[in-house]
């Protein structure tokens, strides 16, 4: 473990009966940053947070926060801990304040101290003008704010959020990301956050994504694009497999079927590789090619890089 690593995951499983959920998981996440969990539903990942968060016991590996052993101390963990879950975790009939003042005190904030600490956070999340209001009162986007404002109260050294964005409209996604950030930024808390958005997986420092338990790649978002030299081509066409053997024999291209189209990933090194190779397949399959789409990069390709499926329509096999 080295100086800047915090959280520290080595060979973690976990089963469900005869399910394998989680196979040998290994990772770290830096002091400060933000560190991303992406992927479908059944990669593992909600698995994985509720472990961290202490929700399931620990049944094979190790997990160290800050130097504190989950396995020997849950009580020093949880105190290091903020959660935001994906369901609603707030008392509808109760006012923001009162959520907010009972949760501080689960955490043995009380007086004039949580009450600093209340108008600090809800001045960050400009929710302080809805102090009185019941949160049965309020909108999705500002009980979301509610929600990670209650997991900062005790000031935790990591924040951790399952898919906290769910539900939200696109607006209402865009500020809660632009608070997290600068909680991040001007408080130094580190976040994990797990989530199936790409938008949200780009805002991470470094992004760790999960398929059927085990980890398909870590790295920076930009590095993982990256790792695919040049532009994705798509094709639609009546008869993938007849066009994939044309492609194959005149053009020497390999292509894979993903999701009814084939994909094909153009030469890096010339920026005109990719329109070139387009009019070489429109050329050499006349009639055969519906429609021919050129992209750069996205983390979906990388998914379907490393799978060989497309990322909404992966397996269920873990939870």
């Amino acid at each position: 473990m080295s100086s800047t690593d915090f959280l520290l995951v080595e060979n973690l499983s976990h089963r469900y009966g005869e399910r394998l959920a989680l196979d040998r998981l290994s990772f770290t996440v830096a002091t400060g940053e933000i560190f991303g969990l992406l992927g479908p539903n059944g990669s593992g990942k909600t698995t994985l947070f509720r472990i961290l968060s202490t929700l399931l016991p620990l049944q094979d590996g190790t997990v160290t926060l800050d130097d504190v052993s989950l396995r020997y101390d849950l009580a020093g963990i949880r105190e290091r801990l903020g959660v935001v879950f994906q369901s609603p975790s707030l008392d509808g009939k109760l006012t923001v304040r009162e959520n907010l003042v009972h949760h501080g005190h689960l955490y043995g904030l009380h007086g004039a101290a949580l009450r600093e600490r209340i108008d600090v956070l809800t001045d960050k999340f400009k929710i302080r003008d809805r102090l009185k209001d019941t949160v049965e009162t309020l909108s999705g986007g500002l009980q979301r704010r509610v929600e990670v404002a209650k997991g900062l109260l005790h000031r935790p050294a990591l924040l951790i959020l399952d898919e906290p964005t769910t539900g939200l409209d696109p607006a209402a996604r865009i500020d809660l990301w632009t608070y997290l950030q600068e909680v991040n930024r001007e408080e130094k808390i580190t976040i994990l956050v797990t989530t199936h958005l790409m938008d949200e997986a780009e805002r991470c420092n470094r992004l760790m994504v999960l398929d059927r338990g085990l980890r398909v790649c870590l790295d920076s978002p930009q590095a993982l694009k990256a790792s695919i030299s040049g532009a994705v081509i798509t094709v639609q066409t009546g008869d993938t497999e007849a066009l994939k053997s044309l492609l194959s024999s005149k053009l020497q291209l390999d292509s894979k079927v993903v999701a009814g189209n084939l994909r094909i990933e153009a030469p890096g090194g010339q920026p005109d590789n990719g329109p070139r190779l387009v009019a070489q397949i429109v050329a050499a399959a006349a009639g055969q090619v519906e429609s021919i789409t050129l992209s750069q990069p996205t983390l979906e390709d990388v998914f379907i890089h490393l799978t060989g499926r497309k990322f909404e329509t992966a397996s269920e096999v873990a939870a």
